[in-house]
């Protein structure tokens, strides 16, 4: 009997495995894919200045001006961004209003620059350029009297000019400059019932001046001048309708000044009669209708006017409060907002300016508590179905968080601070505990047996809509990237991040949710009366895996003032709770911090803090870390680069201090210094490697299979200067007048290990150093193109170890100790090649073992994140390269260096206002996180050489088992087909 056919079950195999294949073959993100291991967030930044657009029908909104130079519409309703512009910060806003109830107006650049918005989608519709003497508070007003242009006219005050601008296209209906010498306009008045402006000036410090101006064209009608007795701070504000109030420059003292008739009076009020314990800065604010308040940093009082005769105080708030501008509620009244705290609570006042004694509004608000103080209030009214007025307040606190106040509740809070963040570290979760009940483990398995059926159902394009959006679902579920503990391949961590007004806000990387924040006592403003500053954030405690007992904890550094000598704030948070467990005040500045890779016992990381007299202060101040601290210091040094003076100076330390009774407090010693010649070099950059940065080997093979030695020495400083020309603006020179220096230094010696010039390049420079090579970017103005430059540095002491008889020997020096003080004998290899962006930003990826490929991370001027292969910038490129070096995986050489779509980690998102890019390690070794900061604000994980450790998120188990299930069971088919072959053949 002939054997039966097994062509089917050929064909059915080969099937079988075909369909297997394709299941791994995807390497591409689709669009549903994006956001499932990524997030993005959008901010706005601390607001300065607000505009209410509420209309009875369609989108209420709110458009606002903040410090990182954003001017954005918020929904009024819940926060929403509708539409947003950063601009450059090179043209700085100054003012912004609405004109005509669809066009935004903002005011740049010093009063240089006017540009019109549309509300609804913010596009822009002109911008007019203005001609202005320099000028420290541009002012912009729109008119209200309707009669005198059918499309408002826009006053444009800066410095000696004064600018009437249509709001309709932007033309100058008519300019005026005065010719009084030094004279600045401060206050522009428009009032509605007659067709004339007023401009009110000072000259020099103590003349006043007051212009009667047609606002139609702009003539002037009436010119009055008045010197006042001792000098003029320039600040005026409007008392009442013809009274204004001016400060003098001591600041103690007022002038209430009355124009009337052609003439100018006025009466002048010393401020300590009117507020008997009055201390640090104030500042005045015109609330209309004869109501002055004058604001310290924690008390606000209300002053009545009387005439030109005097003021009275009305009331004081003895606790910190915020006011707001006057709102028109009638055509003879107004209402203001004060804001004030009252414990965990602040208190929402309105009062009328007619009756400012009493309130009309008394609303007590549940707030967290790590808001800080209020800064600034924003009023707005809006009809009650019972036709009476009620209030809404957008309120602005010390952590630059946006809240909306309104019926005694926060309606909405923004979380803007996150747009100015100065520095970031990271966190590990907890480890998840042990202990799981069966019925989870059924549930479990049941959840499991589901998902892959779906899996399996899509990927033979079986599923429907639901079962789509149920594999989404599970996509997310399934990841379980935001648990709240740590993951065995990494990926769950903590992003602890720094913002410039001291709050520390903890995010976790699945999804970019604030876990906790805290805002730290000892960097807000009230603590100290003066503005500290935040300055880094480190790592402070890191438990081994297998003492679990207590929590990591963070280090915040920072200043208790401007200056470089104020001293020092310290604060030490759990990572977990962002419970604060220690704060200091230190007694002695900050002025250089140096994280070393020493712990103590208790696994608390040292760190030295440099003040401004060049002693070092150990930190922990613990006998354990003393003691370890002094068993390594004959081996630290360190060094300074000081911009100002164009020095670098290098450092080591010494046991004695001459602080007394401090054995914590140690004296430097200068071992070297190079002093660059201001007149044809200023230093640009300097960069160092990563502290925590892995090498995986110090050898290199190359394509003949030689073996060079990486020159690997965290010693190593590269530092850019530019010559004075080339520190300008890109075009400012002649490519003959600038060039750019790079310098490879030893920190420990002051050694120059290399240097190269680069004849008319100029800044900005960005520079990235990783193992023993530096990349950095700059402008070639001969080529009008941008450029990146790469240059490798390796050891040729090591290049006898190649000798197979010495490495069996052992007289081989590989692991002989590498000390700075011998005369390094070094091989440099450089490159350079054109590239297409300008640069923002540069940073390198980093693997928890450092062996997967390397790539650049590249903050481009249009704020996105390339992802640039290191071969790409490897020196030995040639235009035609070996056989050899084809194996090695050297890329043929060409001019520039290529920018591939897909490798924009960010996708179609732009972080905003881009500053900064972290790349931290994951346990898997193909992967890193990167997290990317501005005013917005970007997560991803990368992949560098592919996930080549790992399977991806997408591979299809169920595929797999039932691959595997058909082939066994094909397999003993085909074993009973073969045995009954056998037996049949042995039966002839």
């Amino acid at each position: 009997m002939a054997a039966p056919p097994r062509r089917p079950l050929l064909i059915l195999l080969a099937g079988l495995l075909v369909v297997a294949s394709l299941a791994t073959l995807a390497e591409a993100i689709y669009e549903d894919q994006v956001g499932l291991a990524d997030w993005h967030q959008k901010y706005i930044g601390k607001v300065k200045q607000a505009v209410y657009h509420s209309q009875k029908s369609g989108r209420r909104r709110v458009v606002v001006l903040t410090e990182e130079n954003v001017i954005s519409s918020l929904d009024l309703r819940s926060g929403d961004i509708f539409w947003r512009h950063v601009i450059d910060k090179n043209d700085p806003l100054d003012q912004l209003s609405l004109s005509l109830g669809k066009y935004v107006l903002t005011l740049s650049s010093g009063g240089t620059i006017l540009r019109a918005w549309n509300l609804p989608d913010g596009q822009m519709i002109w911008e007019t350029n203005l001609q202005t003497s320099t000028a420290s508070n541009p002012q912009l007003h729109v008119m209200s009297n309707n009669k005198v242009a059918k499309d408002n006219l826009v006053l444009v005050s800066a410095g000696r000019w004064i600018y009437a601008v249509s709001s309709i296209d932007g033309s100058i209906s008519w300019e005026k400059e005065f010719s009084l010498d030094g004279i600045e306009i401060k206050q522009v008045l428009q009032f509605p019932e007659n067709g004339i402006v007023y401009a009110v000036g000072i000259a020099g410090s103590s003349k006043l001046a007051l212009y009667h101006l047609s606002a139609k064209t702009g003539e002037v009608l009436k010119d009055i001048q008045e010197s006042f007795p001792g000098e003029l701070s320039g600040e005026i504000v409007l008392g009442s309708d013809n009274v204004l109030v001016a400060l003098n420059k001591a600041r103690s003292s007022l002038f209430l000044i009355e124009f009337n008739s052609g003439r100018i009076s006025y009466n002048k009020v010393h401020v300590s009669d009117l507020v008997q314990d009055l201390s640090g800065t104030f500042k005045l604010q015109s609330l209309s209708n004869g109501v002055i308040a004058l604001q310290t940093p924690s008390t606000v009082s209300l002053l009545k006017l009387k005439d030109t005769d005097g003021l009275e105080v009305v009331q004081r708030f003895d606790q910190p409060a915020a006011l707001s501008d006057a709102l028109t509620i009638a055509v003879k009244d107004e209402a203001f907002a004060i804001v004030q705290h009252m414990g965990s609570q602040i208190e929402f006042v309105v009062k009328f300016t007619s009756d400012a004694s009493s309130a009309m509004i008394r609303e007590k608000v549940n707030i967290d508590q790590h808001r800080g103080n209020v800064e600034k209030v924003f009023l707005n009214s809006y009809i009650r179905t019972d036709k009476s007025h009620g209030f809404r307040a957008l309120v602005v606190m010390e952590d630059h968080s946006l809240l909306l106040i309104q019926q005694g509740e926060v309606v909405w809070s923004r979380e803007d601070g996150l747009a100015s963040i100065v520095d970031v570290t990271t966190s590990e979760l907890p480890v998840e505990k042990d202990g799981v009940s069966v019925a989870d483990v059924e549930h479990n398995l049941f959840e499991w047996l589901k998902g892959h059926m779906l899996k399996l159902k899509g990927t033979l394009m079986l599923a429907n809509a639901d079962e789509v959006a149920a594999i989404q679902a599970l996509r997310l579920k399934s990841s379980e990237k935001n648990k709240m503990t740590r993951d065995h391949n990494g990926f769950r961590k903590l992003l602890i991040v720094l913002t410039k007004a001291g709050k520390v806000v903890a995010l976790h990387t699945g999804d970019g949710r604030i876990i906790w924040s805290n805002f730290l006592p000892s960097l807000r403003a009230s603590r100290f009366g003066v503005m500290p500053s935040a300055l880094r954030i480190y790592q402070w405690q890191v438990p081994h895996h297998s003492v679990m007992r207590e929590n990591p904890s963070v280090l915040v550094v920072g200043k208790s003032g401007a200056e470089s000598s104020a001293p020092g704030v310290f604060s030490i948070l759990d990572s977990y709770s962002g419970e604060e467990l220690n704060a200091m005040r230190l007694d002695h500045s900050v002025v250089q911090i140096i994280p070393l890779t020493l712990k103590d016992l208790s696994e608390q990381r040292l760190h030295l803090i440099v003040d401004s007299n060049s002693n070092a202060h150990l930190y922990p101040k613990s006998p354990d870390a003393l003691d370890v601290f002094l068993h390594e210091m004959p081996n630290l040094y360190f060094y300074s680069v000081d911009i100002l003076t164009n020095v670098i100076r290098g450092y080591s330390l010494q046991k004695s201090c001459n602080i007394e009774g401090d054995e914590y407090c140690f004296s430097t010693k200068e071992l070297w210094s190079i002093i660059f010649p201001s007149d044809s070099e200023r230093i640009a950059i300097s960069e160092t490697r990563k502290m925590n940065e892995v090498v995986h080997t110090q050898a290199k093979t190359i394509g003949d299979h030689d073996v060079m030695y990486k020159y690997l020495s965290k010693n190593l400083v590269f530092v850019a200067t530019v010559s004075p020309k080339a520190a300008g603006d890109i075009g400012s020179a002649l490519p003959e007048e600038v060039s750019l220096v790079a310098y490879l230094i030893d920190a420990v010696t002051g050694r120059i290990l290399h240097r190269v010039t680069h004849h008319g390049a100029q800044g900005p420079v960005h520079a990235v150093l990783s193992e023993n090579w530096v990349v950095y970017h700059y402008f070639n103005l001969r080529a009008h193109r941008f450029e990146m430059a790469v240059i490798e540095i390796y050891d040729q002491s090591r290049a006898d170890n190649k000798d197979v008889m010495k490495l069996i020997l052992g007289k081989h020096n590989l692991s002989s100790p590498i000390t700075s003080y011998a005369r390094p004998e070094v091989v440099v290899k450089s490159q350079s090649y054109f590239f297409t962006h300008s640069v923002k930003a540069m940073a390198v990826t980093q693997t928890a073992k450092g062996i997967t490929s390397k790539q650049l991370l590249i903050g481009t001027i249009s704020d996105q994140v390339l992802a640039l292969d290191k071969r790409y910038l490897d020196p030995r490129r040639s235009a035609n390269p070996t056989q050899q070096e084809k194996e090695e995986g050297i890329i043929p050489l060409t001019d520039s260096l290529p920018i591939i779509p897909q490798s924009f980690v960010t996708h179609s998102h732009q972080v905003e206002a881009l500053r900064g890019i972290v790349s931290i390690p994951a346990k898997l070794e193909s992967t890193t996180l990167v997290f990317t900061y501005g005013v917005d604000l970007f997560y991803t994980q990368l992949a560098p050489s592919r996930t080549y450790d790992s399977l991806t998120d997408e591979f299809s188990y169920a595929l797999l088992l039932i691959t595997i299930a058909v082939l066994v069971a094909a397999i003993i088919v085909t074993w009973i087909w073969s045995e009954k072959k056998e037996l049949r053949d042995k039966w002839r």
